[in-house]
């Protein structure tokens, strides 16, 4: 397994043109990154899928050595997200240590592309392999932009999805940020009504020539990650978000790498209504596997702060859940 991206300097410098305060180590046994958090009740250290270590002794000197950051920067407790599966157990059987809910998607779907392109096209569902097929005669081309500003594209429409759906997003500027690194790209799916074969009435009533999807993916590795992706819901009969993927795809295997990671899906046995039940369904149309991490837990250094923060944690949700009403 990889180091995770975002337990790299990469991912460090990004966080930190964000303004946020960072802690990185590397040794021979473990690398961590760990973010600095405030709340009205003090500190604590994130650990955006980390730290990283292979074996429970690397996970123990690990932890000594955050339990020594924490203390020197009064953190009440520190938020770790090991990805791997052989210390799940050492992490969740720590005498202080709370599972919370998860911030990282725990569960993944990844994508073999060390195999022949028509091994892969042979694995997309039935719809999906139609969809890559015809997409070309439906008008749509891809292109791709490394420019930051380009970042709008994508933001405008996920603030019009936001609206419709009344779900959140995140910031202009946070998502322009990450463009800006060297590791990320933006996939559009452009939309020219000249270029259908066939031109359905549907079509007339809409702008003719337009960005009607856009995607943003990080390279890291051997790896290319699917991090935010939105689509105009009024062209929802066009193939764009099918057209960016697997052009993406194509494109990581033949830039040599590995793996693509479809970054979050939902867990086997949820609910029908889970909120994630259509992109996973998306997801897993293009073929691969599922990758189930250690998730999300809280190992508490401060017992009595902790407990005045879980409960304002929860009075913050109930609020929002009210608001959204």
């Amino acid at each position: 397994m990889n180091i995770p991206l975002q337990q790299t300097r990469e991912w460090q410098k990004l966080q930190e043109k964000l303004g946020e305060t960072t802690f990185f180590e590397e040794t021979s046994d473990y690398t961590y990154l760990a973010i600095k958090k405030s709340t009205k009740f003090g500190t604590y250290l994130y650990l955006p899928y980390g730290p990283y270590a292979n074996t429970k002794n690397a996970a123990s000197k690990a932890l000594e050595a955050l339990q020594a950051l924490a203390k020197r920067e009064n953190a009440i407790f520190i938020r770790v997200e090991p990805q791997v599966r052989e210390t799940a157990s050492y992490w969740a059987k720590l005498p202080n240590a709370k599972k919370t809910k998860d911030l990282n998607p725990r569960e993944t779907w990844i994508l073999d592309l060390d195999q022949s392109k028509e091994a892969m096209i042979s694995n997309f569902t039935q719809g999906t392999r139609t969809c890559y097929n015809q997409f070309p005669k439906k008008g749509i081309t891809i292109s791709t932009s490394k420019n930051p500003d380009d970042i709008h594209y994508l933001t405008g429409l996920q603030h019009k999805l936001a609206h419709e759906k009344n779900i959140g997003t995140f910031s202009d500027d946070y998502l322009k940020t990450e463009l800006a690194q060297d590791f990320a790209t933006l996939y559009l799916a452009n939309f020219d009504a000249k270029k259908m074969e066939i031109l359905p009435d549907w079509v007339a009533e809409l702008d003719q020539e337009k960005v009607i999807a856009a995607s943003l993916f990080f390279d890291y590795g051997d790896t290319r990650y699917y991090m935010q992706s939105a689509s105009d819901y009024d062209y929802r009969r066009l193939p764009a978000s099918v057209a960016i993927l697997t052009t993406a795809i194509f494109d990581a295997k033949a830039a040599g790498m590995k793996h693509l990671d479809f970054w979050g899906i939902a867990p086997d046995n949820a609910p029908a209504n889970h909120p994630w039940a259509g992109f996973t369904k998306f997801k897993k149309s293009f073929g691969g596997y599922e990758v189930e991490y250690c998730g999300t837990y809280d190992i508490i250094l401060n017992q009595k702060k902790y407990r005045l923060y879980e409960l304002a944690r929860k009075a913050n949700r109930s609020l929002r859940k009210i608001f959204r009403k």
